[in-house]
């Protein structure tokens, strides 16, 4: 009888079909031979770093960029990650930062970020004599406006997970099966996608998110983004969460969290937490008149 799951609230799909896309990836990743992962720590990168270590052992490297604008506690879970599952991981510095094209934060700046840890990635497999490089893009990402997937083509980063179709769902799914602590993990991106577009990025701007971000995990919310705005801060909390934000208690809370940050102004934003918020400002901008 065939075997039917329901996953993260999608269509129900056929089990037997679910392990068969694991299956053709871990014999894609094998085929491969050596590989090096652009690991950040998350659901996506993590199931492809544990599945390249599941065909290839210690010939698959997970790297992680050494950035500014990664949060100190998702290099921390990165690292508790690799460890537990015997991945052979490494960090490299990467230097966006450096580059006026990212800092100045137009839309296309995740391809600027990309395009460096991309460079910095080719680098390190020619040295050692490595054909590919892969990252964690699945099906699901294909539809939303994702600049640096431009930069993986450039450099012809492999997306093995789209090869077999893999959504969003499906790897949290496995990774579930799989035992690996990030199948429930919450969607992360970088600090710098905090920041709108036109405001340049800063060290100093997206370290003030960050301290902030902790400081909305230790009131214990899980899902949720701190849009910079300036003297304003719009919080973004996921629907199933944004009830406990409510009330007077915790909105001193949280007033208290970012005016300690220096905002002037704390915002509670209505329509909840949702990837890719800022996004909403290019297509206005596009959109027919």
């Amino acid at each position: 009888m065939t075997s039917l799951l329901d996953i993260g609230g999608a269509s129900r799909i056929d089990a037997s079909s679910l392990q068969s896309k694991q299956a053709k990836l871990l014999e894609n990743l094998r085929s491969m031979e050596r590989v090096l992962i652009a690991y950040s720590g998350g659901t996506d990168s993590a199931y492809l770093a544990w599945a390249a270590h599941q065909a290839l052992g210690h010939e698959a490297v997970a790297i992680t960029a050494d950035s500014a604008s990664i949060p100190a506690s998702h290099k921390r879970d990165a690292e508790s990650f690799v460890r537990q599952f015997g991945i052979s991981h490494e960090y490299i510095e990467t230097h966006e930062f450096e580059n006026p094209d990212y800092i100045k934060n137009d839309s296309n700046r995740c391809f600027h970020c990309k395009d460096e840890l991309f460079s910095r990635l080719d680098e390190i497999a020619a040295a050692r004599d490595i054909s590919n490089v892969i990252y964690g893009v699945n099906r699901d990402d294909l539809g939303d406006y994702r600049p640096g997937q431009s930069a993986a083509k450039l450099h012809r980063v492999k997306a093995p997970l789209v090869d077999v179709e893999l959504t969003k769902a499906e790897i949290r799914e496995l990774s579930r099966l799989a035992g690996l602590p990030t199948w429930d993990r919450p969607a992360s991106a970088c600090l710098s996608s905090r920041i709108p577009y036109g405001t340049p990025v800063t060290i100093q701007n997206i370290k003030t998110v960050e301290v902030g971000e902790e400081g909305m995990k230790a009131l214990g919310f899980r899902q949720f983004r701190t849009r910079f705005h300036g003297e304003l801060v719009r919080i973004e909390i996921a629907r199933d969460e944004i009830e406990k934000a409510f009330n007077l208690e915790m909105a001193g809370k949280l007033t208290a969290v970012f005016k300690a940050l220096g905002f002037q102004y704390v915002a509670l934003d209505l329509q909840g937490y949702r990837q890719g918020s800022l996004n909403e400002v290019l297509k206005l901008k596009n959109a027919p008149s």
